[in-house]
């Protein structure tokens, strides 16, 4: 798999822009954005429900049918063994392998969805073109000719052919290919390869080879490899044909890797709170083990780490009791009663119950110490300091438990609860201060999450975030599922549906969607002025017009109708309009899948627009999109597309 099966435009001649790395998950947050699907409007087929049509994301960077893009960038991926492809895709997702739009794009998605979409690509058996020319010398053909087929015993390098099969076309079921690939790809998987950027679960064999090999050899293996035809029959050799394993780094199957439900009916029900609370959101490192800490937490005060919450008594909580995690999540404090930061969100946990915390408490212990080290936080002075969060504390903290409202419902204070102190979603649906406390005064008010860049919009006004409007059952659906007829998640809440929401039960849903329905049909904010000012309709023929019928058009319609569950309509959207055009031009730019859930298993995909539309390109069809078809939405600047762009990752 290559640098990217990455949702991006079509020949790509330019190098990827960064892309944002997700460092906070912080709560639940209801947050509708739309997803810009890109196909050519010319040359785009009809639209056919398929796991195909699903995939243009893939497309977009590696060629039609996975051919491979012409750019060299991105590799060929149809006909590649299904378990490379996919343990690809699980290293992108898990953090083994560095590389932004990746990352990105299958942040939201589960082994499941990841291995359907390797077996696609797998199953495509397409002819390859005739290589590139490469300019190589003859000494460095012989040279690579002897490190792919025989290697050099002299300095313990393996044969690439020993694990790529003798024809180097691969061996299954993990094995890839490495003819008809460009050498500039080659040349950069050696390379990510010996600086860590690409890890395998161990044993990691490609590393120890790249590591092996010197420049010269590099220049010499790929430049052979990249010259060489790619035979009739292209097919990866049958698994166990080559002298070494093929199993060499490689993952565990899908669904190998989770413990059977707890018979302790405690334990279980600690295991459900802590999935409704995404726990492992913040304290799971990507690519490191479920639980255990080291996840970097980017503040406006410095990186914060998230510490091991397995019962490993030396880094972990193995000498905990029950009573000491309740006093870390309702009173703020650690096991040696240090105060705890913020960051930790006791602010929103202080009302959780002591039966719950009991609960999580206990789920907590039944997993496997793993013995991983706390880091130390890297924050400026005096932030970290007990004496300022001793004030800060005085000005923003009060320790409480939940207590029902005795004028409502059973089900409307289950939804309140699970809001408000479990689910914390206040944490990202509130503005904060200079000192990173939340207002109190405009409790899920919304506000800017801080260091992500998204803006979490309002869950008090129908015409940002709020259900007021919605019928219950669509409010369930969203919670579970993540798309409903009027939108989809993206972004933080893509992510929180994702590993939270949708394992709610049915009781939960509807006590939640109950709750948030009110909440928003009883604030003022509801029913007072819109903050939006109305512009005029952009002109026609207009540059905005003609990037959306390039790109938009064949996906979301000419009038900005969409295509019904599956790709979201822009007009009359309420993302589409809000004032704070963030969330939007995030969306163009690092594309996105929706979350896949039970509900919605196999979602739609976009490539992000980031290389391919310059920013006053990206400023134009988001001006148009928000001031056609009655939207009525200020423009978009240039500048703000360049300042969100900076906060992007390669």
């Amino acid at each position: 798999m290559g640098q990217a099966v990455s949702r991006r435009a079509p020949c790509c001649a330019r190098r990827p822009a960064p892309l944002l790395l997700l460092q906070r998950l912080a709560g639940i947050a209801v947050l509708l954005l739309i997803c810009l699907p890109w196909r050519n409007a010319l040359a785009a087929p009809p639209f056919e429900d398929t796991l195909a049509q699903r995939l243009q994301a893939c497309t977009a960077c590696h060629g039609q049918q996975g051919r491979a893009a012409p750019d060299g960038y991105y590799p060929r991926i149809a006909g590649k063994p299904a378990g490379y492809l996919y343990h690809q895709l699980l290293n992108f997702r898990d953090g083994r392998r560095a590389y932004g739009p990746m990352a990105g794009m299958v942040d939201t998605l589960d082994d499941a969805y990841l291995k359907e979409i390797a077996d696609h690509f797998a199953s495509l058996q397409l002819p390859y073109p005739p290589p590139t020319p490469v300019s190589v010398t003859a000494a460095q053909q012989s040279r690579g000719r002897q490190l792919a087929l025989a290697g050099d015993a002299a300095r313990g390098i393996a044969a690439c052919a020993d694990c790529h099969g003798r024809g180097l076309t691969g061996q299954l079921p993990h094995v890839p290919g490495l003819l008809g690939l460009p050498r500039d790809y080659l040349n950069a998987q050696l390379g990510a390869w010996r600086t860590g950027q690409r890890q395998a679960h161990a044993p990691d064999c490609m590393q120890k080879v790249a590591l092996s090999l010197g420049h010269e050899d590099v220049a010499a293996v790929t430049g052979w490899l990249a010259s060489q035809p790619v035979p009739v029959d292209s097919r990866p050799a049958p698994a166990g044909s080559g002298p070494a394993a093929a199993t060499c780094g490689t993952a565990p199957a899908p669904g190998t890797t989770a413990g059977s439900p707890s018979a302790d009916p405690v334990v279980a029900r600690g295991a459900y709170l802590a999935r409704l609370g995404n726990c492992a959101g913040c304290h799971t490192a990507r690519g490191g083990s479920a639980y255990a800490g080291g996840r970097a937490i980017d503040t406006p005060f410095g990186t914060v780490y998230a510490g091991n919450l397995t019962p490993d008594a030396a880094t972990g909580i193995g000498r905990w009791t029950a009573d000491d995690f309740w006093r870390a999540l309702h009173e703020g404090r650690g096991l040696s009663g240090r105060r705890l930061l913020p960051v930790f969100p006791y602010t929103s946990y202080t009302q959780l119950t002591r039966p719950d915390s009991d609960a999580i408490f206990a789920y907590l212990r039944s997993l496997t110490p793993v013995a991983q080290p706390n880091r130390a936080h890297a924050l400026r002075w005096p932030y970290g300091t007990q004496w300022a969060l001793m004030a800060w504390r005085a000005l923003y903290f009060r320790s409480g438990t939940w207590v029902d409202d005795p004028r409502a419902a059973a089900e409307w204070n289950r939804g309140a609860y699970l809001v408000g102190a479990l689910g914390h979603c206040d944490e990202c649906h509130n503005r904060r201060n200079a000192l990173g406390a939340t207002d109190s005064g405009r409790r899920l008010g919304g506000g800017l999450i801080p260091q992500q860049g998204w803006f979490a919009p309002s869950l008090l006004s129908d015409r940002e975030a709020g259900v007021g409007n919605w019928g219950l059952a669509e409010i369930e659906r969203f919670l579970l599922g993540g798309v409903t007829a009027r939108g989809q998640a993206s972004g933080p809440m893509g992510e929180v549906i994702l590993q939270s929401t949708q394992h709610l039960n049915p009781a939960d849903a509807r006590a939640m969607a109950v709750f948030l329905q009110d909440l928003a049909r009883r604030s003022p904010q509801t029913l007072g002025p819109s903050t939006v000012q109305p512009v005029a309709a952009q002109p026609a023929g207009s540059a905005g017009e003609r990037l959306y019928e390039r790109h938009c058009a064949s996906c979301h319609g000419a009038v900005g109708e969409g295509v019904a569950g599956a790709y979201p309509a822009l007009k009359g959207n309420r993302a589409v309009a809000l004032s704070d055009p963030t969330n939007l031009v995030l969306s163009v730019l690092r594309g996105g899948f929706a979350p896949a859930t039970r509900l919605n298993p196999q979602p739609f995909g976009m490539p992000p627009f980031q290389v391919l539309l310059g920013d006053a390109e990206v400023a134009a069809v988001l001006t148009y999109v928000r001031g056609s078809w009655g939207n009525q939405a200020p423009p978009v600047q240039p500048f703000d597309v360049a300042r969100l762009r900076t906060g992007l990752r390669p």
